[in-house]
This record gives C-alpha cells, sequence and structure tokens, in this order.
C-alpha cells in the first residue's frame, strides 16, 4: 500500500480504491485515507476524500454511513465555498440525491426530516441554476416510497417536463425509474419499452443495465416472454452477483427463481450472499431480499420440502420451514418500521403481496445446473405407500371394479402405456371390495402385467401368469408368458438358458396352432419371445462383426413370425405391433451385416407401420435409430426428421433421458446446418431433461457445453458465459473427453474477453492451453496460448503477456506457421512500447517480424502461401510504421522527432509497395497505409507528397459516393462504408495539406 506523502499520492490511492471491490475492505480504505488527507493540511484534499468516502459508502452494504460526511462537506461547503474547486462544487450538489434517497431507504430517520431534506435540495439547487428535473424525481421516490399515488403521479409528471442538465440522473438510470413505475402501475407491456434502449446498449452506467435487467424479470415472466427472461436472468445476474450493493437486484433475480421452478437455482444464490441475510447498512434492500426469501422457502414447503436444509444467516443450520419463519418476521418487523415512519400500511402490504406471489412458469429451463427439488407428489409418495390400508368397501361398490376391468382391457388390448397401472388399481380394488374373487383369466392378467411392471426382476412373475391362463383355459397365452419369462432371463445375460428355456413353448405352440388349440396371437407371442432372445444374442456378440450364423438364427426367426403374423392382422393392433416390431428387427439385422442403407429403410417402415396402427410411441426408438443411421449416411435431411418426428411421437410417455438426448441429437443436426438459434433451445432441453433425469453430470454437462457453444455462436456472450461456467463444474476428460474441455474453456475465455473480463479470460485460457499441451498436435495449443497472451496484455499485466506471445511464438514456429509467429513478434514489439525504456525492444522486434516474412517468402512453394506472405508483409510494415511513429517521444529534440518520423513514413512507404502488388483485393489496405503516410508526410511539413498521397486515394475510389450516401444493402454494405469512410479521410487530409501549403 503507497504511503501517502503529498495530494498527488492521495488522489492516485483514491483511485485505486476505487476500483476495488465493493465492501466493507474499500470503506475501510476510504476512511483511512480521509485520515491521512487531513494530514496533508489541504482543504481541497479533505474535500475529495469526503466526496471518496460518500461515494464508496452509496456503493456497499454501509449507506447510512454516508449522512456523516456529507454532513460535513454541507458545513464546509457554507463557510468556505470558495475551497471547492469546479468538480467537487458539482458533486456536492449531486450527492444531495443520494442522501435523499439514502434517509428515504432508513427507517430511523423520520419522514419530516427527509421532506426537509427534499426542501433543502430544492432550496440549494435554485441558488446553483440547476433544473428542478432531479428534485421532482426525488420527490416521485418519496411518494411512491409512502405509497401517495396522486402525489407521486404528479411528481413523475413534472420529473419527466422539467429540463435535463447536468444535475439529472443519466438516461439509463432515469428510464429504470420511470419503466419501475410503470411496471408498479401495471403497464409492464410499456416499461420493457421504455427500459428497451437500457437494454440494448444504447445508455448504460456503473449500475445499468444491471438494475434493469433485474427489474425486467417479473413484467417478461407475466407477458409471457419467458426466452427474453431466461436471457435476462443469465445475463444480468452476472452483472450484479460481484456487487454488494445490489441487494435489491439480486432479490429480483430470487424472486425470478422462486417464480420459474427453479427452487434450487434460487437456492444456490442465497448460498453466495449469506451477508444479505444481516447487513443492516440499507433496511430496505434487506426488506426486499428477507421479502423472496420468504416467497422461496414457502415454494419448496409447498413442494414438500419444509425440512430440506437451506442456506441462511450464520451462526446455525436451517431447514426451509424455519428460515421462512425467521425471514417472515423480520422483514415484517421492518416493513411496520418503515410503515410507522410513513403513517401508511403501504410497505407491509407490498412485503406481504410479494411473499405471497404464485409461480408464473411451472418450470422456466435456464440451461445453467442445478437439480431441481423434489415435487411435492414425489414427496408425498413415501408417506402414502405407508399409510394403513382403507377401509374395506361394502360389495355394493362391485360395479366399480366390473368398468375398471374393461378399461384394463381395453388399454392392455391395444397397447395403451397405462395398461400396466389399469391393471394394478384392479388388483388394488379387488383386494378392497369384500366378497369379490377375481376369475383366474383376469388373475393372470394381473400378474402377466403386474411382471411387465418389474421389468428385468419379472421372470418368476410372468411363470405365475403362465400357471393361471393354464387354469382360465388358454395353453396358448400361458406358453407365451412362458415365453416372455424366457426372454427376462436373456436380458439378464442368461441367453444360453433362455434359449433352452423357450425350447419347449415354441415346439408346443407351433403344433398346438397346428391343431387349432390356439390362435395367431398366442403362437406370435411365443414366436416373439424367441426371436427377442436371438436378438439378444446378435447384441451381445464381441466386437462389431458379429457370426454370420448368429445372424442367420436371428433372421430366421424374426421371418418365421413375419410368416405366420403378416397379412392377418387385421384389426388385431398386437398382431400389428409385431409386424412392425418384426422389420424393425429386421432393419438391426441388416445394420450388424453392414448394410446401414436398408436398415434405414426398414427402420423407416417399422416406425410408419407403427404410427399407422396408432401406436407412436413404440415408433420413438425406431426413428431415433434411423436418425443415428441417416447422419451416418449423411443424409443430414432425413436424419432431422426422424428426430422431430421421434419427438412429436413421444409426446409425453417419453422418459426424461430419451427426451433429452433426443434434443441433444437434434442440436447438433440443427446446429451443423448453421441455425444456431433453434440448435441452442434443443440443447437448453437436452440440458433440462438431462437434470430431470439425474443425468446431470453426464449427458447434462455435455448438453450444456453445447448450448453454451451455440449461444457463443449468437455473439449472447454472458449468457454463454453462465451455461459454460455450469458446464465446467460437471465436464470431465474421463466422461466427456479433454477436448470437450478445452473447448469449453475456449469459449468460456472469449465470452470473457468480449466482457472485458481479460484476467478471467486470461486465465480460461491459460488452463486450456496446459491441457493442449499434452495432445500430439500443437496448433490448438499455439492459439489458446496467443490468445491468453492478448488477455493478460489487455488485463494489463504486461510481463506475463509477452512470456505467453514468446511461448505462442515458439510454438507457432515449430509448426511452421510463420502468420503466427509473425503476429507474436507484432504483439510483444507494441507491448514493449508501453514499458519505460522499451523503444529499442520494440523496434527490434518488429524488424525480427519484417524478417521472418521475407525468409518464410524465400521458401515457400506455391503461389497462395506467397501471397499470403506479401499481405502478412505488407501488414507488418503497416504497424511498424504506426510503432515508430508512436514512438517519437514529444520530449524528444526536433531532430530526433524528425528521424522518428522519416523512418515511420520509410515502412508506410514499403507497406503501400507490398499491398500495390497484391492488386485489388488489397485495396482497402493499400488506401489505409497511403492514408497514413500521408498524415505522417504533414506531420514532416510536406503538404505536397500528402496531398498527392490523398488524391491517390480518392482515384482508388472515384466511383465510391460519399459516405453518407452509401447504400444499405447488406451484402456490400461492409466494403462500401469503408470505401466512404476512405474516401472522407482521404478529403480531410487533402484540405490539411492545401491548408498548410497555404500557411
Amino acid at each position: 500500500m503507497s504511503e501517502i506523502t503529498d495530494f498527488d499520492s492521495l488522489r492516485r490511492a483514491m483511485a485505486e480504491n476505487g476500483e476495488q471491490p465493493e465492501g466493507p475492505a474499500r470503506n475501510a480504505r476510504a476512511e483511512q485515507l480521509l485520515v491521512e488527507a487531513e494530514r496533508l493540511n489541504i482543504p481541497l484534499a479533505v474535500i475529495e476524500a469526503l466526496g471518496h468516502q460518500l461515494k464508496v459508502y452509496n456503493y456497499s452494504s454501509e449507506k447510512a454511513k454516508m449522512f456523516v460526511p456529507f454532513a460535513r462537506l454541507l458545513r464546509m461547503w457554507d463557510e468556505r465555498p470558495e475551497e471547492f474547486d469546479e468538480y467537487e462544487t458539482h458533486s456536492l450538489h449531486w450527492v444531495f440525491k443520494w442522501v435523499s434517497s439514502g434517509m428515504l431507504d432508513q427507517p430511523h430517520v423520520p419522514l419530516a426530516s427527509v421532506e426537509k431534506w427534499l426542501g433543502e435540495m430544492e432550496h440549494r439547487y435554485r441558488l446553483a441554476g440547476h433544473s428542478a428535473r432531479a428534485v421532482r424525481s426525488a420527490e416521485f421516490s418519496v411518494a411512491a416510497h409512502v405509497g401517495d399515488v396522486e402525489r407521486a403521479e404528479r411528481a413523475f409528471t413534472a420529473w419527466l417536463a422539467a429540463d435535463r442538465d447536468t444535475m439529472a440522473d443519466c438516461h439509463a438510470c432515469e428510464l429504470h425509474g420511470q419503466g419501475w413505475w410503470r411496471a408498479e402501475r401495471g403497464r409492464d407491456a410499456e416499461a420493457l419499452a421504455l427500459w428497451a434502449p437500457v437494454l440494448e446498449g444504447e445508455y448504460s452506467c456503473a449500475h445499468e443495465p444491471h438494475t434493469v435487467l433485474a427489474s425486467s424479470l417479473a413484467p417478461l415472466l407475466r407477458l409471457g416472454r419467458l426466452e427474453e427472461a431466461r436471457a435476462h436472468h443469465l445475463r444480468g445476474f452476472r452483472l450484479v452477483r460481484s456487487m454488494e450493493s445490489m441487494r435489491g437486484a439480486y432479490a429480483d433475480h430470487v424472486e425470478f427463481c422462486a417464480l420459474t421452478g427453479n427452487e434450487a437455482r434460487g437456492l444456490e444464490l442465497l448460498a453466495e450472499r449469506p451477508a444479505y441475510f444481516t447487513d443492516e447498512g440499507h433496511p430496505h434492500s434487506r426488506l426486499e431480499f428477507l421479502s423472496v426469501v420468504v416467497l422461496l422457502m414457502e415454494r419448496l414447503s409447498e413442494l414438500g420440502l419444509a425440512g430440506q436444509r437451506v442456506p441462511g444467516p450464520a451462526g446455525r443450520e436451517w431447514t426451509a420451514l424455519e428460515l421462512a419463519g425467521h425471514a417472515r418476521t423480520q422483514a415484517l418487523a421492518l416493513a411496520a418500521r418503515f410503515d410507522e415512519r410513513n403513517g401508511t400500511s403501504y410497505v407491509s402490504e407490498r412485503a406481504r403481496a410479494r411473499m405471497a406471489q404464485r409461480p408464473l412458469v411451472e418450470r422456466l429451463p435456464l440451461g445453467v445446473r442445478a437439480a431441481r427439488p423434489a415435487s411435492a407428489a414425489a414427496a408425498a409418495a413415501a408417506p402414502d405407500a405407508a399409510a394403513p390400508a382403507p377401509t374395506p368397501t361394502p360389495a355394493t361398490d362391485a360395479p366399480d371394479l366390473a368398468v375398471l376391468l374393461a378399461e384394463a382391457q381395453r388399454l392392455s388390448d391395444t397397447l395403451q402405456p397405462r395398461a400396466v397401472e389399469a391393471w394394478a388399481r384392479v388388483a388394488r380394488l379387488a383386494e378392497e371390495v369384500e366378497g369379490v374373487e377375481l376369475e383366474a383369466r383376469e388373475r393372470a392378467e394381473i400378474a402377466d402385467h403386474e411382471a411387465i411392471g418389474l421389468g428385468p426382476d419379472g421372470a418368476e412373475t410372468f411363470e405365475h401368469a403362465a400357471e393361471l391362463y393354464a387354469q382360465a383355459g388358454d395353453p396358448g397365452e400361458a406358453l407365451a408368458a412362458r415365453a416372455r419369462a424366457a426372454y427376462i432371463r436373456a436380458l439378464g445375460g442368461e441367453i444360453d438358458e433362455a434359449l433352452a428355456a423357450v425350447a419347449d413353448p415354441y415346439d408346443r405352440v407351433l403344433s398346438l396352432y397346428a391343431e387349432g388349440g390356439t390362435g395367431v396371437p398366442q403362437a406370435a407371442g411365443v414366436l416373439m419371445g424367441r426371436a427377442r432372445i436371438l436378438m439378444r444374442r446378435v447384441h451381445e456378440a464381441e466386437g462389431e462383426v458379429v457370426d454370420e450364423a448368429v445372424l442367420a438364427e436371428a433372421e430366421a426367426a424374426v421371418r418365421e413370425l413375419l410368416a405366420l403374423v403378416d397379412g392377418r392382422a387385421g384389426n388385431d393392433v398386437r398382431l400389428a405391433a409385431r409386424v412392425a416390431e418384426g422389420h424393425a428387427m429386421l432393419a438391426e439385422l441388416a445394420t450388424h451385416s453392414g448394410n446401414p442403407e436398408a436398415g434405414a429403410k426398414l427402420f423407416a417402415r417399422a416406425a410408419r407401420e407403427f404410427n399407422e396402427t396408432g401406436l407412436p410411441w413404440f415408433a420413438v426408438e425406431y426413428e431415433a435409430r434411423l436418425a443415428g443411421l441417416a447422419h451416418q449416411l449423411g443424409d443430414m435431411r432425413e436424419a432431422e426428421r426422424a428426430l422431430r418426428a421421434a419427438l412429436e411421437h413421444g409426446g409425453p410417455y417419453l422418459e426424461a433421458v430419451g427426451r433429452a438426448q433426443l434434443h441433444l441429437q437434434l442440436a447438433e443436426v440443427v446446429g451443423g446446418r448453421g441455425e444456431a438459434e433453434e440448435a441452442a433451445e434443443h440443447a437448453l432441453e437436452a440440458a433440462h431433461w438431462a437434470d430431470e433425469a439425474g443425468a446431470g453430470p453426464t449427458l447434462g454437462a455435455w448438453a450444456r457445453h453445447q448450448l453454451g457453444g451455440f449461444l457463443v455462436r449468437q455473439g449472447r456472450w454472458a449468457e454463454a458465459a453462465e451455461v459454460l461456467e455450469s458446464a465446467l463444474a460437471e465436464l470431465t476428460a474421463e466422461t466427456h473427453g479433454d477436448g470437450a474441455v478445452v473447448q469449453t474453456q475456449w469459449w468460456l475465455g472469449d465470452c470473457l474477453s468480449e466482457l472485458g473480463e481479460h484476467r478471467d479470460a486470461a486465465e480460461r485460457r491459460l488452463q486450456a492451453a496446459e491441457i493442449a499441451r499434452h495432445w500430439p498436435e500443437q496448433h490448438d495449443h499455439a492459439t489458446l496460448a496467443h490468445l491468453a497472451a492478448e488477455s493478460l496484455g489487455q488485463a494489463g499485466l504486461r510481463t506475463e503477456a509477452d512470456q505467453a506471445y514468446a511461448r505462442a511464438g515458439e510454438l507457432w514456429r515449430g509448426l511452421g506457421n510463420v502468420h503466427g509467429l509473425v503476429r507474436s513478434l507484432r504483439a510483444r514489439a507494441w507491448l514493449a512500447l508501453r514499458v519505460e525504456d522499451g523503444t529499442d525492444a520494440a523496434r527490434d522486434l518488429m524488424a525480427r517480424a519484417v524478417e521472418e516474412c521475407a525468409d518464410a517468402f524465400d521458401g515457400a512453394d506455391d503461389d497462395e502461401a506467397r501471397l499470403r506472405l506479401i499481405a502478412e508483409l505488407g501488414h507488418t510494415h503497416r504497424q511498424f510504421g504506426d510503432l515508430l511513429a508512436r514512438s517519437a517521444a514529444e520530449d524528444a529534440d526536433d531532430d530526433s522527432i524528425r528521424a522518428t518520423l522519416d523512418e515511420a513514413l520509410s515502412q508506410m512507404a514499403e507497406a503501400v509497395a507490398v499491398f500495390v502488388a497484391l492488386g485489388e483485393d488489397a485495396v482497402h489496405a493499400r488506401t489505409g497505409a497511403e492514408l497514413a503516410a500521408g498524415w505522417l508526410e504533414t506531420d514532416l511539413g510536406r503538404p505536397a507528397a500528402a496531398a498527392a498521397r490523398a488524391r491517390t486515394v480518392l482515384r482508388a475510389y472515384a466511383d465510391v459516393e460519399d459516405a453518407a450516401d452509401i447504400g444499405a444493402g447488406s451484402g456490400e454494405r461492409e466494403e462500401d462504408e469503408t470505401a466512404g469512410a476512405r474516401r472522407a479521410e482521404a478529403e480531410q487530409l487533402l484540405q490539411a495539406a492545401e491548408e498548410q501549403k497555404d500557411r
């Protein structure tokens, strides 16, 4: 920490402190600097130190501290205004706004005092000649806070009518306040229209668009503009996350999570800011925060999670139920203090209304990881299972059982997804109804469907069903049930045992069918079971090549099934399904036999047959398989069609993990044809469903990786950064491959660079480079090292940047990539120029870049490579000239400056000559260098030469209209704008040369 010895060192220290993160540490340093300022015995130093204190207090959780330094400043102004310079005079009047709003947010400050200060502000602004705009804005805040709508509307109108002057808040802040009032009055669309210039980046400041993004969340949700709400949350939370003073905006993001089914993310937000529960420096924002804590905790309780542990005030553990009660008590006590001060009940009413909000969306996927808390239904499942048995129902209710039986039979006969549950309901009701005994056939159906529900554990239950079918006089269905039991064993890996178990039912059912003792459905059931077992042997064969005998036996079984069923299905849905499944089996066999084209056609046929039969949910698996084969065959249109069909036909019956996989595949296909926006939507859905399936760390992380990449392609940097950071928390080289980890770090580095977070960008790029360092191919390593160097330089870490560029240069050299090597040398030269006494080093590095271009040109072995090297050489000469011109020290003697500028001009001339050799392809580069040379000519007092260069540029663009008249055709617009700008600059250079000539 530098010692304060004079006014300049004090100012430097205050500037450094102003760049530190908001919080108590920065505030404490400001207090120390005031002590140092008082020791200097310079009134203006004390004034500036007090102003610095005011600023850091205002932008922190200790806002209540700013009243004391402000009172002292005001007293100094009243006693000796001449000690204030122009800037501090302006600042004193400016912070009146902070103080008036700050008093409003402190319930211990009487409302009469707030009104008195409002009057004092108006009086002093009038004396200073300022507009009443800021005063009316402050009055509006007072009226809106106490719920005086009539006065608020009057003040609001007067605020907008008053002239803007230097005391008015910035455009961004004013638009936030104006939009906030419209949203408060139920005019959400108007609010969002007012906020548009801030959201689009036309207006910004230190705290905008931070607060506008936060304030826009609830209006967007209410209007159903969910995609925008999601984007504003991801973008906005990133802005407020590190800003201690923005507890109110932070609360808006917690509220958003509670209203959109993102309760888990809401808990993560609370965990990031434990001090927000207790910081008392700004009571009003604490009230806002505690109110949304109640909202979130009560939402968790509604979901059956009242006992879940949650983050809360330090010092003890909290459940959702306990924290809800604590936060409600604290919030309403604060609200009551405000109401007592204000003489109204408005603040308490608002707080209660905020706590009582209902979710606006069941769940809005965000793309970032967050395991969803169990739903109320899931949480209630265990108690229901353990509940005492219901009281037996009288026999008079037996007709209900008949209705359930008929419905269960209908569902099973038509292969509906809910048939298993329907037969389970029949079984439960039969146990509850006194005096009712089911027939053997009905008990067989119950056992059969119970076995289906048991999955891999259902073999014994299928055997029991077979016994019951036999008792019911249906030997064919008994044999089919035994075949199903055998297939279950095959699923467990006991394929030989399963084949042995199905042999007897197979022989017996064929004999029985031949004798007329059973029908096609029963015989088909046994044949299908045997075919499925043989297909399992195909699936589990080691290696990609399956023994031809295994394939032949399986194919024979499938064709035997089709020979039995095909053409006999009629209106029997079950038989039609056997046909479709048989064609799907043939598709698999064709694929295993090395004929993917035939496999694709057969999968398409099977899917079509399931759909035509009215069983679209069975088509999903085969449409997904078809998509994979189409992708393999390069038929991306068919792959996309099949994936969309699978999602459509799966409907509500798709399991979460299956839905995630389909969306992810579709994202990759759609993204592959350049539709990044739609691809991002599918990747978002994939991440959501992966989380729902409990596959967040595996499939979900990959989906987030893909989503982040698609957002990067759209330039949605803040959203992409949030998603990619979330993906990196779970991506691993072991599960996803180190390529995915490197690519995610790379994309994240690009995002952070675009967001101006250069130090973090450098860290991400260096981490990616470290992984890529071990790869056999080193191009990615070199590129990442180069990008990391760029970020280090932009972060002001010059030494580290130079080292990274040097490392990248060596890598480029090893790869034989002279372009990368030259660019690293040029970047190092510019870095060296920024260091004291670094001019000579900068010259040497740029000269080396020129030499590298020349050496590589001599060794180039094709014309295209030579042309690229000529262009690189031209750009290097151009940058060398710029660097030399920039290096001309202002305090050097005239001869030294002139010699440096002459040298710079020589490099520019070389650049022009090189670009001339490239012809029309380099016209913009040539004219840029020509203009730079022309300006150097004027600096050297050579107006005729400067004019000649300007005319050369004008001739190059003789057919271009004035810049103001350029057309807006999208294809040529950028070219036209460059040409117009060059022509306009040439006109300026020509005019400057003529004026110099006349002097």
